[in-house]
């Protein structure tokens, strides 16, 4: 049969074109064949008929996904091109289902039989591999559970099958075997989760940790001005300093590897509130073991799937873990700003490379945008906390719906903490240097080294010498022995700045 009708507006499938009013439609139902006309193009699609419980639906003849993954796109057209469902999502349930045929392979071997197994399990290796990533085309703003990513996940891997494997899976009944999107999706958040920060945040942590004890043993005897509350203070070295920065975010690593420990916990196996319906008994123990096998970290079945089903607690303090390593980098950050102000009116005590012109009008101006880069990634991830935390404390009943904006600002998170920590060391900490010079200068001109005297003429009269080397702009020296506290070899015999550190 052959129909030529005019149309206006989109597809009913996904095109990256909108027709124009009037346009000629000619759809052959014979050839599968579809063919749109306008003045300016002829373009010629072919289409398959996809089928789910609700029906009919045409689908792209090159696209591996099914008729539910259809519908997702059709209905949730939010964020399109911004904010798909991430690849870690994607790649986290490649392994939850090879993890999932596994388990049922030596569970239920009357019905995953060896075929089915082989064909899951090399189409998990494509997705890993990237090559499917095209279709996985889903948006974070969808069903509250994640169920539409399931289904595209099983959509594709059938679909892979039945092209490449010339394997007949059905995406219920073999891919989705003994799993709910209610438990696997959940299970998938916390592998995409321990995987971000294991595989990516941690090693940029530490190679970071690495490049300022580099800094910090090169200007450990560096002696210059400390401030608090920004007016100066008591002397420190420039490698004291640093060794700030280092050992807050060595403590943030310490933080990160034990809340991976409770990332460990999986819901997989309680399907669909919890009860573990329409497994095989001990499923949910053997499939946490293949997944640990076929990953290499030490996942267990959560003893209560009840809550792991609706709880995102360990999700929770995960990201609070990222959020206190955002916080340190922006404070390491704003410091590094502060001391490479200037170059000529500002604290100039320190050099930081200069990657690109500063300003479109100032010739010559060369700003600190690393930093700016990290402390605008540090707003970003205490933001994205508080999303994460708001979306752990809804959901109702046996279910959490706030499950893929969770992950994706967690990811998010992860990711972008991941890039910033490499950015930035490669970029601005690894090209810093101290201006010792100008430290020394600013360290002589502090009224704070007064300090030192306390001891030898009490609080009170060091006060009486700062203040007078201040309102007359004179040394300490010199106001002490005008004021007759000291004489000038008591003075010279325990004024030492550089011991203060």
């Amino acid at each position: 049969m052959r129909l030529d009708f005019l149309f206006f507006g989109e597809l009913p499938f996904k095109t990256k074109y909108r027709l124009e009013k009037g346009c000629k439609v000619v759809y052959n139902s014979n050839e599968n064949n579809l063919t749109v006309r306008t003045r300016q193009w002829r373009y010629n699609m072919s289409y398959r008929t996809e089928r789910d419980s609700m029906g009919e639906m045409l689908v792209e003849s090159d696209k591996l996904w099914g008729a539910q993954t259809q519908r997702s796109l059709e209905n949730f057209k939010i964020g399109v091109g911004y904010e798909s469902m991430p690849d870690e999502i994607i790649q986290a349930f490649s392994y939850v289902k090879e993890a999932a045929a596994l388990a049922n392979a030596e569970l239920v071997p009357s019905r995953m039989n060896e075929k089915k197994l082989s064909a899951i399990r090399g189409a998990c290796e494509k997705i890993r591999t990237g090559e499917l990533k095209s279709h996985f085309p889903l948006v974070v703003w969808q069903t509250g559970s994640g169920t539409q990513t399931n289904m595209n996940v099983n959509e594709v891997i059938a679909g892979y099958s039945r092209e490449f494997s010339g394997v007949t899976l059905h995406p219920n009944d073999d891919v989705n075997m003994s799993q709910s999107s209610n438990d696997t999706f959940p299970t998938a958040m916390r592998v995409s989760a321990l995987m971000a920060i294991r595989e990516g945040l941690l090693p940029e942590l530490s190679l970071m940790t690495e490049e300022l004890s580099k800094l910090e043993n090169r200007y450990m005897d560096t002696v210059k001005c400390g401030r608090t509350h920004l007016q100066d203070a008591t002397p420190i070295s420039f490698g004291q300093e640093v060794s700030g920065w280092r050992a807050s975010l060595e403590r943030d690593m310490g933080m990160l590897d034990r809340a991976c420990e409770g990332l460990k916990y999986l819901a997989l196996g309680g399907t669909a509130v919890g009860t573990g319906l329409n497994t095989p008994r001990g499923f949910d123990t053997l499939v946490a073991e293949k997944l640990s096998e076929l990953t290499g970290y030490g996942f267990v079945t959560d003893p209560n799937k009840f809550h792991a089903l609706t709880s995102l607690s360990e999700l929770v303090i995960a990201h609070g873990a990222m959020k206190a390593l955002a916080a340190d980098m922006m404070k390491m950050a704003n410091d590094v700003r502060w001391l490479a102000s200037g170059p000529r009116n500002g604290l100039g005590e320190i050099f930081i490379p200069e990657n690109e012109p500063g300003s479109s009008i100032m010739p010559g101006k060369v700003n600190p945008t690393q930093c700016e880069s990290v402390t605008m990634v540090a707003v970003q991830v205490m933001a994205n906390d508080t999303a994460v935390g708001l979306c752990a404390s809804q959901g109702n009943f046996q279910l959490n719906v706030f499950l893929p904006v969770c992950i994706y600002n967690f990811l998010q998170s992860a990711r972008l903490l991941s890039d910033s920590l490499r950015s930035f060391r490669l970029n601005c900490v690894s090209g810093i240097r101290a201006n010792e010079k100008r430290m020394a200068e600013n360290l002589n001109r502090s009224l704070m080294t007064v300090t030192a005297l306390n001891a030898h003429v009490g609080y009170e009269n060091a006060a009486k010498i700062a203040k007078l080397a201040y309102s007359e702009n004179i040394t300490l020296r010199e106001a002490a022995l005008k004021l007759q506290l000291m004489t000038a070899d008591d003075f010279d015999r325990v004024f030492h700045p550089e011991r203060m550190i």
